[in-house]
C-alpha cells in the first residue's frame, strides 16, 4: 500500500483541525462546512466516475432522497432524525441496487441519458408530492440530535463533517488499493479484460453504485439537517451537474482531487459574486480553461508533472 495518499490524509487532518481556529469569522466556517459536505459526496461519485468508469447525472437524486428523508419522516411520522437519515439511506441503496443491473447495461451516451432520466424523475416526485414535501416552495427541516444532544451551531457542525471527510479519505484510499478497487479500475480500462480475468463485471458497477448513493444520500440528509431547510432544487440536474463538475476539474480517480475540486468550485461562486452579473460567464471560463490545459484534472496533472502518482 503506497504511504504518500496516507501522508496527505495526516495532512488533511491537521489542516481540518487548525481551520476553525484561524477563519475570521462565521462566513468562512460556514462555507468551510459546505466545502467538506461536497467534498464527501464527490469522493463517492469520483468512485463511480473516475475508478469504475461510470457516468451518473442524476446523482444529486440520491442527496435529495437523503435530504427529504430527514424532512419528512420526522415531521410527518415523527421519526427520531437519525433514524431518519438511515431510513433516507438505505432507500437510496435500494434503489440504487434494483436499477443498477438495468442501467449499467447501458453505455456511453444512453449510459448518461438513463442516469438523468434517474435524477429527474426523483426531482418531479420531490416537486409533485407537495402534501409530504412542500413541493417547489421545499419545508423545514428538523434539528439533528444525537443522545439527546441537539447539534445546532456552525461549529458543531464543522467537526461532524471535518470527522466524516477524514473517514471517507481514509476508506476510500484503503478501497482503492484492495482487490475491490483494482477489479473496480479494472473493469474502467476494459470490461471484456475484466471478464476474461474473472470479474463479475455487473456486481461490481452494482456494488460501487450502491456505495456512491448510500453515500449521497448519508450526505443530503447531513446538509438538511445543517441547513435547516430543502427544495427541490437540491436534487436537480444542475445540481448533478456541478457534482461532476467537481470530479472532473478536481481529478478523474483521484481522492484529494475529489477534495480539491469540491473547495474549488464551492468557493469559486463566492469569490466571483462581485463581478455582478459576469459570474457565471467568469465560472464558465474558468472551467474552460481547466479542461483544455489541465484536462486531467488539477491533482492529477499536478502530481504527474512533480512526478507524484496519488
Amino acid at each position: 500500500m503506497k504511504k504518500t495518499p496516507f501522508l496527505g490524509l495526516g495532512l488533511l487532518a491537521v489542516v481540518l483541525a487548525v481551520l476553525p481556529f484561524v477563519l475570521p469569522n462565521s462566513f468562512y466556517l460556514d462555507l468551510a462546512v459546505r466545502m467538506a459536505i461536497n467534498a464527501i459526496i464527490v469522493i463517492g461519485l469520483n468512485l463511480l466516475i473516475g475508478f469504475a468508469g461510470q457516468i451518473s447525472l442524476g446523482h444529486a437524486g440520491f442527496l435529495g432522497i437523503g435530504a427529504y428523508a430527514s424532512a419528512v419522516l420526522p415531521t410527518h411520522v415523527g421519526w427520531h432524525p437519525l433514524l431518519a437519515l438511515l431510513a433516507g439511506a438505505a432507500a437510496s441503496a435500494l434503489l440504487a441496487a434494483l436499477l443498477a443491473r438495468p442501467i449499467f447495461k447501458l453505455k456511453g451516451h444512453y449510459l448518461a441519458m438513463a442516469t438523468l432520466g434517474l435524477g429527474i424523475i426523483i426531482n418531479i416526485a420531490l416537486r409533485n408530492e407537495a402534501q409530504w414535501t412542500g413541493g417547489p416552495d421545499g419545508m423545514v427541516v428538523p434539528a439533528m440530535e444525537l443522545f439527546g444532544y441537539e447539534i445546532g451551531s456552525d461549529r458543531q457542525w464543522y467537526w461532524v463533517v471535518a470527522v466524516l471527510l477524514v473517514i471517507a479519505v481514509w476508506a476510500s484510499l484503503n478501497l482503492i488499493d484492495s482487490p475491490f478497487g483494482r477489479a473496480l479500475r479494472a473493469l474502467h480500462g476494459s470490461e471484456v479484460a475484466s471478464q476474461v480475468v474473472g470479474v463479475d463485471v455487473a456486481r461490481y458497477k452494482g456494488a460501487i453504485f450502491v456505495m456512491s448513493a448510500f453515500s449521497a444520500s448519508v450526505m443530503g440528509s447531513i446538509s438538511a439537517h445543517y441547513i435547516g431547510f430543502i427544495s427541490p432544487a437540491y436534487a436537480d440536474f444542475f445540481h448533478s451537474i456541478e457534482l461532476v463538475t467537481m470530479v472532473v476539474i478536481g481529478g478523474m480517480a483521484s481522492v484529494y482531487g475529489s477534495v480539491v475540486g469540491a473547495v474549488l468550485l464551492t468557493a469559486l461562486p463566492q469569490a466571483l459574486a462581485t463581478f455582478e452579473g459576469w459570474e457565471t460567464v467568469a465560472f464558465g471560463a474558468i472551467l474552460m480553461l481547466c479542461m483544455i490545459f489541465l484536462p486531467r484534472g488539477l491533482v492529477p496533472t499536478l502530481a504527474a508533472r512533480f512526478g507524484k502518482g496519488e
